[in-house]
């Protein structure tokens, strides 16, 4: 389904749709920007607006970080110009009158992209691809959890005594998933109707765990997506008087929410997979078993952008279906990396690491980077790994600290190359700046631990 700006010139004319979203995607994969009026937008806004360059260099609570060369209060915090990519537009159905439309975000004097924006970012690789002759396509898949309280409810409460919308585990399970549907039938529903084939949603492994499954495409179109679909999730459930998290892992009793990554390269055509040889073992060609051993040759280094928080690190725990060990299997969901579609031209990788709080076109361009360093170098593919790889000895295991993964991520030559120094360097002060926020508070746990022992 495809929503051309003619179609938003008939609809804001024919008065249905009055509002449009001109977003960018900030570090941490949230949408953010203005909502037009439509007919300011279709006059003229189309071309670019306008947005605080803080924008790029915040945290989580949107705070003024020190420490980024992009930008600062010395500097005074000036703009970035907002480039709408048309063929992102949409229409979303969950909000009245109202269409969305994806930025680019451009030096406000260059009107060069910003090279630390998520989507040059990812840009970058696949016009490397391109100079390949190959097209990524991938397909993320999203966990989530669904509490019964809103999400100012569960702040009031200080996040405690929550509302699970399920009492048990509910993997698969169609009666529980039943009880859910006014909240998941709206949200596939919706995102239908917003351009993005959905494929299914079902229950997860804990209670109150949810997946949504959505078509793969090319990977800045399923980042795109991505990135959608979360901001779209919590306004659904939002409107409904629930709260979704995306949170890696919300509670040390129930598991975590990833977000797998499914990945295979083509031609640029998107006619024959580079990844199928018939012939080969599995079904793997040489150029995928390449791309692999660039995964897993690299997959410390590139760990900081599939889990890019304290918290992301708390669901690498065994026998939780969430990864301990960077090394890849044949439809093996204990090890990092699964084989999945052997022997078919749907065959592919799935990077099982990620968790359901990165951001999208950080996480595809790191994997891209470090697939194609491994087509470069010619790397030759280890044999799989058989078994179960919680109890593997002596294998590569993913870092189990944001502080680990930052220090691999900033050491990188390959990833200094592929993305450029500057844009190393920027994600390397947001990692340490989640560190140094988190070394200096005070845990309930810590309080219910030593406040009479210590």
């Amino acid at each position: 389904m495809t929503y051309s700006f003619d179609d938003l010139k008939k609809d804001v004319a024919e008065g249905r749709i009055d509002t449009v979203l001109a977003c960018l995607v900030d570090m941490q994969g949230r949408l953010m920007g203005k909502r037009f009026h439509a007919q300011y937008f279709v006059d003229g806004a189309y071309e670019e607006t306008h947005s605080c360059n803080y924008l790029l260099a915040t945290d989580m609570e949107m705070e003024t970080v020190s420490g980024y060369r992009s930008t600062s209060w010395a500097a005074g915090y000036g703009d970035y110009t907002m480039k709408p990519d048309l063929a992102t537009l949409r229409k979303v159905p969950w909000l009245e009158g109202t269409a969305l439309v994806l930025c680019d975000v451009l030096d406000h004097n260059t009107h060069k992209e910003v090279p630390h924006s998520p989507r040059a970012i990812l840009k970058r690789q696949v016009k490397r691809l391109e100079a390949m002759g190959l097209k990524a396509y991938m397909a993320s898949e999203l966990e989530f959890f669904l509490f019964d309280q809103s999400y100012d409810d569960a702040r009031e409460s200080g996040y405690r005594d929550l509302r699970l919308v399920s009492g048990y585990n509910q993997d698969y399970h169609i009666f529980q998933t039943t009880k859910e549907e006014d909240v998941m039938r709206a949200i596939r529903n919706g995102l239908q109707g917003a351009g993005i084939p959905v494929e299914n949603s079902k229950g997860e492994a804990s209670a109150g765990q949810e997946e949504i499954n959505v078509r793969y495409a090319d990977a800045l179109a399923m980042a795109d997506r991505h990135a959608i679909i979360k901001n779209s999730c919590k306004e659904i459930a939002w409107q409904r008087g629930k709260a979704i998290t995306f949170l890696a892992k919300w509670h040390y009793s129930a598991a975590g929410s990833s977000s797998h990554i499914h990945q295979s390269l083509w031609s640029l055509d998107g006619k024959t997979s580079m990844f199928h040889d018939a012939e080969a073992k599995y079904g793997m060609s040489d150029m995928m078993r390449n791309y692999v051993a660039g995964l897993l040759n690299h997959a410390s280094e590139i760990t900081y952008f599939l889990a890019p928080y304290i918290n992301s690190y708390k669901r690498f725990m065994a026998g939780t279906f969430a990864p301990t060990k960077a090394v890849w299997s044949k439809d093996n969901r204990t090890a990092g990396y699964r084989l999945c579609g052997e022997g078919t031209k749907a065959i592919r990788i799935e990077c099982r690491v990620g968790g359901s709080d990165l951001n999208p076109y950080l996480a595809m361009a790191a994997l891209l980077a470090a697939g194609i360093a491994g087509i470069e170098g010619n790397l030759e593919l280890e044999a799989p790994f058989v078994g179960d790889a919680y109890g593997g000895q002596g294998i590569r295991e993913i870092p189990k600290t944001l502080r680990e993964a930052t220090e691999f991520m900033t050491t990188s030559k390959m990833l200094r190359e592929a993305f450029g120094e500057d844009v190393i360097d920027h994600y390397t002060r947001a990692a340490e700046w989640e560190q140094e926020e988190y070394d200096r508070r005070v845990t309930d746990w810590e309080v219910a631990r030593g406040f009479e022992r210590a």
